[in-house]
């Protein structure tokens, strides 16, 4: 390829505004704020930064939920999102002064035993959800979102109780446990969904069924129907799945509706049953799950910082031009649009100017050249007829000079010089390579081909002799492509005229 391709396709996003406001609007979010604005000098926390128990209750009830085991659990989760992501800050307690001795023998109510007990105050970061700019709030939200991705893909300790010593202490070993492969995992699976989301130029905005995006992690591409183990495999990931998305929902990076808890009587029907084709109907109760736009902007987030290319329009807005067009190379049509219609109206110096720098960014002759005059021959559409000036300046140009021609005749301009022979030539080359390069619909590449050359009578005994690098290639594609036996033996022997003609 001539340019290299974005690992992902660009993503629209909102606006950060828009973001933060949804980031302060998440459940979880909402509650880990209220936590860090209830605490206060006399709030008792254990030596870890957890809530004590005995606060939980008071803890629940600011957060009008139930005093109950649940609420306890909520106000305890949301009290570590507040922690973890610097709403408050934790001042473990120092060993000499453990109440009762260095060996900590009495907690602060005096009974023996007790653990020792820090303290709590504001963090810096409570204040800049309120004074900060929305940048703050997602950066804090971004924290929030790894503390709870990192929960999502820890072990389940109420599963392996007899793993836990009498004092406490965890055998790891025993649990058989990769944090990195649990992680990479749901990485994986958020990926796919991103992907999925991005899908036919955001078409696949809609929820996804769950065993299906288990199955996309599980089931080898070129398998056809899924053996036993794969689906028991399936069925495992899908089950682990419905209890990392019921935990990632309060954040707000994704909507979803959880398993049917009727259709899990038995361990694993739910998946084998989608996975073997349940109808449509069916499929909707063993879970759907779609990112929510702020989860578009937080799995980016992890994308990036995990080195892939994950673009987004408005990444290319205040750079160059030759940026801009080696950027969108490979871009859906309308984000293309989007991101040039960016371009444009951040160009400060007018669009004369903008003009000029799409075309000087347009000329060469290396592999990607054709695709960046295509392009450039579109942005100039969006830039409207004030880039006159600079298109006519072009006219004489033999790579851009047939581009300006099309530009200025699609607009009705007047005194428009007739293109030498080969002027049009040149640029029908151009234009097939560019088409070439951007892996277009056949259909149209195959029209574009017939029509180019059925406007020339002899086409094939002239055009292998134009001087543009991809004139070989370009022969041979039409060869392989023209509908028409004659033509595509023609092209073909003009593709042979052209390599001996350039040594090839």
């Amino acid at each position: 390829m001539s340019a290299e391709r974005p690992s992902l396709p660009p993503v629209r996003l909102n606006s950060e505004a828009e973001l933060a406001r949804d980031a302060l609007a998440a459940p979880l979010f909402v509650r880990a704020v209220k936590l860090a604005r209830w605490a206060g000098p006399g709030t008792r926390v254990g030596a870890g930064g957890e809530l004590v128990e005995a606060q939980l209750p008071a803890a629940a009830e600011h957060l009008g939920l139930a005093a109950d085991e649940d609420g306890a659990a909520y106000a305890s989760e949301a009290w570590r999102l507040a922690v973890d992501t610097g709403l408050l800050d934790v001042t473990d307690p120092e060993e000499d002064e453990l109440p009762g001795g260095a060996d900590g023998a009495h907690g602060a109510d005096g009974a023996e035993g007790s653990e020792a007990e820090g303290t709590v105050t504001a963090g810096e970061n409570l204040a800049l959800l309120t004074g900060g700019s929305p940048q703050d709030v997602l950066s804090i939200w971004l924290d929030g979102l790894d503390a709870v991705h990192a929960d999502a893909t820890a072990p389940v300790l109420d599963d392996f109780a007899d793993l836990v010593g009498e004092d406490g202490s965890i055998d790891f070993d025993a649990l058989d446990w990769d944090p990195e492969a649990e992680a990479e995992f749901l990485d994986g699976v958020l990926g796919n969904l991103y992907l999925l989301t991005l899908a036919d130029n955001g078409a696949g905005e809609g929820p996804v069924p769950l065993p299906a995006l288990a199955a996309s992690m599980i089931v080898p591409d070129d398998m056809g129907e899924p053996t036993d183990d794969i689906l028991e495999q399936v069925s495992e990931a899908m089950m682990r799945l419905d209890d990392q998305f019921r935990l990632l929902e309060p954040i707000g990076i994704v909507a979803y509706q959880p398993v049917d808890e009727a259709l899990l009587v038995e361990e694993g029907e739910a998946a084998d049953a989608s996975v073997a084709g349940a109808d449509d109907e069916d499929v909707t109760r063993y879970g759907m799950v779609r990112l929510t736009p702020l989860g578009l902007y937080g799995v980016r987030a992890r994308l990036l910082e995990a080195g892939m290319g994950a673009p987004a329009v408005g990444d290319l807005a205040g750079k160059g031009a030759d940026a801009l067009l080696g950027g969108i190379a490979h871009y859906p049509e309308s984000a293309a649009r989007a991101e040039v219609k960016l371009w444009l109206e951040g160009y400060a110096e007018g669009a004369v100017s903008a003009a000029a720098e799409l075309l000087a960014a347009a000329r060469g002759t290396d592999e990607g050249a054709p695709l960046r005059r295509l392009h450039c021959q579109q942005a100039l559409a969006l830039a409207g007829s004030e880039a006159e000036p600079a298109v006519r300046g072009v006219l004489g140009d033999p790579e851009l000079g047939g581009l300006a021609r099309v530009w200025l005749a699609e607009r009705g301009a007047a005194d428009v010089p007739a293109p030498p022979e080969d002027m049009i030539f040149w640029l029908a080359i151009d234009t097939i390579a560019a088409q070439l390069d951007a892996d277009g619909e056949l259909d149209e590449l195959q029209g574009l081909i017939e029509g180019l050359s059925a406007q020339h009578s002899g086409f094939f005994d002239e055009v292998w002799r134009v001087d543009h690098p991809a004139t070989a290639d370009v022969l041979e594609a039409m060869g392989r492509l023209h509908s028409d036996k004659k033509a595509a033996k023609d092209a073909r022997k003009a593709a042979f005229k052209a390599r001996s003609r350039a040594g090839v």
